[in-house]
């Protein structure tokens, strides 16, 4: 039933207006998943059974966050939610881009697609901001968008400051990275990279390696599946810092 009313919604309403409009739809919605069996990271709010998408996927029936959001927002606030950090935010989910905004003055989120809640539309390639700014950067599903991703990195690490902390991450496959500029259809890159609008699919050791030549010392944190705070299994994330 979500899925289906999830369909109706998006044919009926703008992107803009579903922004508005969800967190009040969610708020209503959530009453009937409420228990004890599981918490959500984000909103705290716990409940009887999350949401499962078609992909397996747990959302969180108060908030709308996905697994890998609840994950990061966990180790954000074990590790990184300190006062008067600048954070930036690329393509933030929203579930992180609300509770951002509650809690921090310095948060910036930028998304140049326009299918995400942001603040600027900055491009990755080239980002407007000054050299060594940022205490934090989320760059979370974005790198495998990006065509010039090796300049993505270059801008990363000039606008992260020497004490900061870059957290990155993609899908990953066995082996080499798989990249074919001359797949350019929503068709092929769906058939090739298992999304319409991925360019590549990264390995772990190839992406440690393209960040490693921009500059940056790369730690590769494997994660544990967590029931209750519905986390999956094998996740993986990069916590970057300057050399």
């Amino acid at each position: 039933m979500y899925n289906n009313l999830k369909k109706i919604i998006h044919s009926v309403l703008s992107k803009k207006n579903i922004f508005k409009i969800e967190p009040y739809l969610r708020r209503g919605w959530s009453v009937f998943y409420l228990g004890s069996k599981h918490q959500c990271t984000i909103c705290k709010t716990k409940f009887k059974n999350w949401i499962s998408l078609p992909n397996q996927d747990n959302v969180c029936p108060r908030c709308g966050s996905l697994s890998r959001d609840r994950r990061l927002w966990q180790l954000i606030e074990q590790n990184y939610l300190k006062p008067h950090s600048n954070v930036l935010d690329f393509s933030p989910s929203r579930s992180l881009f609300r509770i951002w905004k509650k809690q921090h003055t310095y948060y910036t989120a930028t998304d140049l697609s326009g299918d995400f809640i942001s603040d600027n539309q900055y491009d990755i390639t080239a980002i407007p901001e000054d050299e060594n700014t940022f205490d934090l950067i989320i760059c979370y599903h974005v790198l495998e968008h990006v065509i010039e991703d090796r300049k993505a990195m270059n801008e990363l690490y000039r606008i992260l400051k020497p004490t900061g902390t870059l957290l990155v991450q993609t899908p990953f496959k066995e082996g080499d990275i798989y990249e074919d500029y001359s797949i350019t259809t929503k068709e092929e890159r769906l058939k090739h990279f298992e999304q319409e609008d991925h360019v590549r699919i990264y390995s772990v050791e190839g992406l440690k390696n393209r960040l490693t030549k921009s500059g940056f010392k790369v730690e590769i944190k494997p994660f544990k599946k967590d029931t209750f705070y519905g986390l999956t299994d094998n996740e993986i994330i990069f916590v970057l810092k300057k050399n």
